[in-house]
């Protein structure tokens, strides 16, 4: 069985030239596909490519980042809803999304496999101005808003960004309606309290590379009490790299080392660790 790395971005690695040497390293590491998830306008359609070029092993979403977002955040948000394909959309808006998938027939494009990366960040608003940073968070809001509203209505999947704001996106998640067994907090890194939230909410939490350094215990105790059952792993990469490669970009080959540490944090075989982990992410993700 091999791994799935629920969340990278490829787009640099892209732009660079490095696509085929990172996908290769993936394969040989026993990552049998990945998401690369969609932060603005600049990466939606390379990802779709990307996904078409690649079926098997890319899958991809759309979103807008919270540190994407300003003042023109709506024109580019206003694209989203389009990548599900005409069809999709028009019958979404009709409301009846749950007999929409593969609407738009057998030649369309590949469509996200979820609407994300979407959330709230407060740790990049500028910390000496706290009046454009209340402005920008407002513009966050806003934009969150519009994007759990676009999920209800499409019923997909939800990859939330969360950074020092875990409060309010439980809060406007609660409000948007959407299915919170829809709903993935990527890179974990509250607690078990806060894991105990999103659990009793039928939420998940997938985790990177951090969970592997000597400083997160409180990141290995979420981990825990969300349970083997609900796992999934992810690199962010090029960020978060895990031991042994800390302080070198990552990349999705990486995975593995999670999933490693994974296996010896729950007591299990590095095969059933994958086995489950990747079941997870192929259901959450229906890939």
């Amino acid at each position: 069985m091999g791994l799935i790395d629920t969340h990278t971005h490829l787009d640099s690695f892209a732009r660079n030239g490095q696509l085929a040497g990172i996908l290769r390293r993936a394969g040989e590491a026993g990552v049998e596909a990945m998401v690369a998830i969609g932060t603005d306008a600049d990466d939606w359609t390379l990802y779709r490519d990307l996904a078409r070029e690649h079926p098997v092993n890319v899958h991809y979403t759309v979103g807008l980042h919270p540190c994407s977002v300003d003042a023109e955040w709506e024109s580019r948000f206003a694209l989203l809803a389009e990548f599900w394909g005409g069809a999709f959309c028009r019958r979404a808006e009709l409301g009846a999304p749950e007999n929409i998938v593969g609407a738009a027939g057998p030649a369309a494009p590949p469509s996200p496999v979820a609407l994300g990366e979407i959330g709230l960040d407060r740790f990049h608003l500028p910390k000496d101005n706290p009046v454009e940073a209340e402005r920008i968070f407002g513009w966050q809001r806003a934009a969150f808003a519009a994007g759990l509203a676009l999920a209800k209505r499409l019923a997909c999947p939800v990859v939330v960004h969360s950074r020092g704001a875990f409060r309010e996106c439980i809060g406007m998640i609660d409000a948007s309606g959407v299915d919170w067994r829809k709903v993935v907090f990527h890179c974990f890194t509250e607690g078990p309290a806060e894991m105990t939230e999103l659990i009793q909410r039928g939420g998940y939490g997938s985790f990177t590379g951090v969970i592997t350094y000597k400083s997160a215990e409180t990141v290995r105790a979420a981990a825990r009490a969300q349970g083997l059952d609900r796992l999934m792993i992810e690199t962010d990469a090029p960020y978060l790299t895990p031991m042994p490669h800390r302080g070198k970009p990552n990349e999705p080959a990486y995975v593995r080392h999670t999933a490693e540490y994974c296996a010896h944090l729950f007591g299990v075989s590095y095969e059933e660790l994958a086995a489950r982990t990747t079941a997870n992410a192929r259901s959450f993700y229906s890939i």
